[in-house]
């Protein structure tokens, strides 16, 4: 593929500053404080002492408070809450597949808890998804490029929490976090679009700008979707399809340099059929 040369150039340059020590590969999670604990006699001096630590992110120090209180005092009711401010402290480590099981187990553990009742373990689940996400670095290819199945999987997710808890205090974060899973998922969309038209492939190019269109509208490529979309349509000789796009566009976004060139190609179409 076109890309090989650049990839090879990319990993050629990632073995040279990993072997001069420039370059860590890999994690076990962010790690922050002491970890030193001094327990209390009570389960809730031990679970505030918790919480405090999760506050300034010793996530190791708040484990130990909040696995002591489990052990220690396993009938409390803050046995309950360290379970789930054990998997924020898994969540702020940056252990993300450890805390969405155990989102899940607390869920299904105690299912009228009013941290579940309330969306914030599901939430959480959602955004723990969102947080594995590649992040864009120069050495490697743009995230759009890649395989989006945990792209897909957190959308599942934060869908399926807005559905589900319609009155919760997480549904504005979620919102916004869904909007960005969304135009990565467009700029995937748009990337493999791209790839097929660049490549003389416009059947390709259609389904997937289609597949755009229905799915992700609003996220910023509506105007070169459909003006594109035309072209494609136009390509695989479906003039009357290609019309439409380009009527949509036109009524949309009427004042746009894409309007124009769209008001062009429809005369260039002649009558309709």
């Amino acid at each position: 593929m076109d890309g090989q040369p650049l990839m090879i150039t990319r990993l050629l340059i990632v073995a040279t500053l990993a072997s001069a020590g420039g370059l860590v590969v890999g994690g076990c999670g962010a790690k922050t404080g002491s970890g030193s604990v001094d327990y209390s006699v009570s389960a809730q001096k031990n679970y505030e002492k918790g919480l405090k630590e999760l506050e300034k992110k010793d996530w190791v120090a708040a484990s130990k408070y909040f696995g002591f209180i489990k052990s220690r005092f396993p009938y409390s009711k803050y046995a309950v809450l360290a379970e789930l401010r054990l998997a924020d402290a898994e969540f702020g480590a940056e252990q993300y597949l450890e805390a969405i099981d155990s989102y899940r187990l607390f869920i299904k553990f105690h299912p009228t808890h009013e941290m579940v009742a309330n969306g914030y373990a599901s939430y959480r689940i959602g955004e723990a998804y969102y947080k594995q996400l590649p992040s864009d670095f120069w050495m490697f290819p743009p995230s759009h490029e890649k395989d989006q199945s945990a792209t897909e999987d957190a959308q599942t997710e934060l869908k399926a929490f807005l559905d589900k808890y319609p009155d919760s205090p997480y549904r504005e974060r979620a919102k916004e976090i869904l909007q960005a899973v969304g135009r990565r998922l467009a700029d995937h969309e748009w990337y493999v679009a791209r790839y097929y038209w660049d490549r003389g492939k416009p059947m390709g190019t259609v389904l997937r700008l289609r597949r755009l269109l229905e799915r992700y509208r609003g996220v910023g490529y509506d105007q070169e979707a459909l003006w594109l979309l035309g072209r494609a349509y136009v390509a695989v000789d479906m003039p009357e399809r290609a019309r439409l796009a380009w009527t949509e566009l036109v009524q949309k976004f009427p004042q746009s340099d894409r309007a124009n060139e769209a008001r062009d190609a429809i005369a260039g179409l002649g009558p309709k059929r």
